[in-house]
């Protein structure tokens, strides 16, 4: 993809998706700002990539304070515009309705959907200024269908998927497109956090029978970003290994298959 020209702000840049997300953009010629809560991550990260290509911006986007700086000094690094955002930052602490702790709770949504909000509010009025731009905010298939233990997660992402429609109908008179991508499975520092261990059994039943790399995530997003997608918005894009196409009870059958 040709991103050449382009400035894009990535949030969650300095690991897992967001780091393949980045790397990727760089490589198709945007500048990037990169955020997130990390900063030697970020740095770790940026250190990689050609001078002048890159801007670390140490943030939180659950903080509103946070998020102004941050656009700020994204239009500085910009001259003056933001071409992109990918909306990436996330977490995701287990637990259901009767288990999640309140305050885990409130923290999941400021983070996975109210930080995408106060971004997108405060981009959006430069995009417009400057006649157009992409969002792109990385959701889930948790969004689609429910992860067990889960509540959190999975609400989030679901209204985030419906944010990011509505934003494509609100805002498409004003050239500017918004979708959501949402990966399945991908191998990250998070998903190893949650999940730490797993083998091939694992992926059983599911068509493609392994996780992501979160490069395999970078590439739908570089489209999204670059010109070749001007007549896409409003689209939820899975990418996923073909795993929301499989009927949960058929894994079963062939999971106790194979263990026979």
């Amino acid at each position: 993809m040709n991103l050449e020209g382009k400035v894009a702000l990535i949030t969650g840049a300095g690991s897992g998706i967001g780091e393949g997300i980045a790397r990727r953009f760089v490589e198709d010629g945007a500048k990037i700002v990169m955020v997130g809560r990390r900063k030697e991550k970020l740095e770790e990260v940026a250190a990689t990539f050609p001078p002048g290509s890159a801007k670390v911006c140490q943030g939180d986007v659950s903080i509103p304070e946070d998020i102004l700086r941050i656009v700020e000094e994204t239009l500085e690094f910009g001259d003056g515009k933001i071409d992109v955002l990918v909306n990436n930052a996330g977490i995701n602490v287990p637990g259901g309705v009767a288990e999640i702790a309140l305050e885990d709770w409130k923290t999941i949504f400021d983070v996975n959907l109210n930080g995408p909000f106060l971004l997108m509010r405060e981009v959006i009025p430069h995009m417009k200024a400057a006649g157009g731009g992409s969002i792109v905010n990385i959701a889930s298939i948790g969004g689609l269908r429910c992860l067990s233990q889960r509540v959190g997660y999975c609400t989030t992402k679901a209204a985030l998927i419906m944010m990011s429609k509505q934003a494509a109908r609100d805002y498409g008179v004003d050239n500017i497109r918004v979708n959501a991508v949402c990966p399945g499975f991908v191998l990250t520092e998070m998903t190893e956090e949650h999940f730490g261990g797993l083998t091939e059994d694992a992926f059983i039943g599911a068509p493609m029978q392994r996780g992501a790399m979160p490069e395999e995530i970078a590439g739908i997003c570089s489209y999204l970003a670059s010109d070749d997608a001007s007549y896409t918005t409003g689209s939820v894009i899975t990418v996923d290994g073909g795993a929301t196409v499989v009927d949960p009870f058929e894994i079963g059958i062939m999971g106790a298959a194979r263990n026979k």
